[in-house]
């Protein structure tokens, strides 16, 4: 799912830094208002853990990858301008020093794991836990189909974003200057993985940690 450089043109790639400044300084005033001295090393732990699980990279025909992200999991926990920070933050760094996803392309990167996926899982997982008891097994099943959908959201934002490049940059002849699928391709190819495999391996992870808190650490939840 990380976008490399050279797939989005620049203006798509300025246009992703500009979405997100206004996120990342609202974000970080929120989390600097709102977050307890004790939750800092959870905060910590939440930008580590969505390192190493978007580390285990599957390559897809494109020139992306497959993952899972777990963004879902700590908006759950932190809540979702927290979860924003810590996913940025694992972003940057694996985009620095380990060259995985492109410079040019963080800012569409954060967009999509960063943003739209902790604020969809979010959101998903009030909503159907609502008004249910922390030891509730409604909190398991909801954090499982939020982090399956929060996931698949943001595959689809970025094979939307692959496929439009098409349209937005032609040379004069009309060979495709970035990423040279269209829609008709990009879009299958990005949800086929996430919504078969990686998307599974979201839901499990995220429903079994969230048990696993409710047994020995409920006052996270």
């Amino acid at each position: 799912m990380h976008i490399p450089d050279g797939y989005l043109g620049p203006q798509t790639c300025g246009f992703f830094y500009a979405a997100m400044l206004p996120v990342w300084i609202f974000a970080s005033r929120i989390v600097k208002k709102t977050l307890k001295a004790k939750q800092a090393p959870l905060l910590a732990m939440g930008a580590a853990f969505s390192f190493v699980i978007m580390m285990f990279n599957v390559p897809i025909p494109g020139g992306t990858t497959g993952h899972a992200a777990g963004g879902a999991l700590v908006a759950i926990l932190l809540g979702p301008w927290a979860a924003s920070i810590a996913i940025t933050v694992a972003l940057v760094i694996q985009a620095l020093l380990f060259g995985d996803g492109g410079i040019t392309a963080i800012g569409a990167n954060c967009f999509n794991m960063a943003f739209a996926m902790p604020f969809t899982g979010y959101y998903i997982y009030k909503a159907i836990s609502r008004n249910s008891p922390v030891d509730s097994g409604r909190r398991v099943i909801a954090a499982g189909i939020a982090g399956y959908i929060a996931l698949n959201i943001a595959a689809a934002l970025t094979g939307f974003e692959f496929g439009i490049q098409p349209l937005l940059h032609r040379t004069a002849t009309g060979q495709a200057l970035y990423c040279p699928y269209g829609l008709n391709v990009a879009i299958p190819v990005m949800l086929g993985e996430h919504l078969l495999v990686f998307g599974w391996v979201e839901a499990i992870v995220t429903a079994l940690v969230i048990k696993y808190l409710q047994k020995q650490a409920p006052e996270l939840l």
